[in-house]
């Protein structure tokens, strides 16, 4: 069931990268040619130049280790070399989803990703599992924010800090840790402006925000930073992260609108080139389309 319905959503990444990698077999070719011929394949789909020639190296060699070079065979080897892409010994998987544990996660990225509608999300995860949840509104530059997380508040029955239009957004991540601390809460999900990675005023208070939260906040609570991007802006997406990581320790990436774009194959790219892994991606509009990121379990509906 829960891989039927990945599938379905990434459809349009598939057909832009499986249809066409399985139309190279079309016509007799040597292996360097396949090769070559997958590798600008995954350049197109927004898997990256540098990401996409590791995989094909590497697919390169495993096909010299062994006597099969079919259709079925190549393809198995290039859903290999994806995966553990995603699951490099380089990236931290400490840092991977732990609904148990007590923690605080901020949550950054540009207008327009879907940002606030992905804390919603989270929400309604975390809430599943008998968590109760806090959450600060401390998106106060953007005329409706507050109000637009106030909504999902009273949608997941769960109490939130609100900031006030143009107010100090490190006020309000101040009042929303001493209510976390003194409440019986498990998760606190702060938003944060939707600020552009090219103004340094913006990213400067995104730092102050954080340091507020390490001061404030028990080194025994885990706390993390989850940036939300757009799947729809491909390769766009990798240098806002980059921008990001300049600024704060992002931890974890929530991938939105992958249901709505063939550029799917930007994951690889992110992970790879930035050592941040996926934790979340948004497969829809409704409050229960979010998944928990499945390495496996994405590669092999797309391949």
């Amino acid at each position: 069931m829960f891989f039927d319905k990945i599938k379905e959503n990434l459809r349009k990444t598939k057909e832009a990268l499986d249809v066409k990698i399985s139309n190279i077999f079309a016509d007799k070719k040597d292996i360097e040619e396949i090769i070559d011929e997958i590798e600008e394949t995954l350049i197109l789909s927004d898997v990256g130049y540098q990401t996409s020639t590791k995989i094909c190296d590497n697919l390169r060699a495993d096909l010299k280790k062994q006597v099969d070079k079919s259709e079925a065979a190549i393809k198995e080897l290039l859903r290999k070399e994806m995966t553990d892409i995603l699951v490099s010994e380089e990236i931290n998987l400490v840092d991977s989803v732990n609904l148990n544990e007590k923690q605080v996660i901020l949550v950054v990225g540009v207008n327009g990703v879907g940002k606030t509608t992905s804390i919603g999300k989270l929400t309604k995860l975390y809430t599943n599992t008998g968590k109760k949840v806090l959450l600060a509104a401390a998106d106060t530059f953007r005329a409706g924010a507050i109000e637009q997380l106030d909504v999902w508040a009273q949608r997941n029955n769960v109490d939130i800090v609100l900031g006030k239009e143009m107010q100090d957004p490190a006020s309000v991540i101040f009042d929303a840790t001493k209510k976390f601390n003194e409440g019986d809460y498990d998760v606190l999900i702060c938003d944060t402006a939707g600020r552009l990675h090219n103004k340094k005023n913006l990213m400067d208070e995104l730092e102050k925000m954080k340091k507020i939260i390490d001061k404030n906040i028990s080194e025994d609570i885990y706390k993390e930073t989850i940036m939300v991007l757009d799947a729809t802006t491909g390769q766009n997406g990798a240098i806002q992260a980059k921008c990001f990581l300049e600024k704060t320790d992002v931890n974890g990436i929530f991938l939105t609108k992958l249901d709505s774009t063939s550029k799917g194959g930007v994951v690889f790219s992110i992970v790879d080139e930035l050592k941040i892994p996926v934790k979340y991606i948004g497969v829809g509009e409704k409050i229960d389309d979010i998944e928990i990121f499945n390495p496996k379990s994405f590669v092999d509906a797309i391949i």
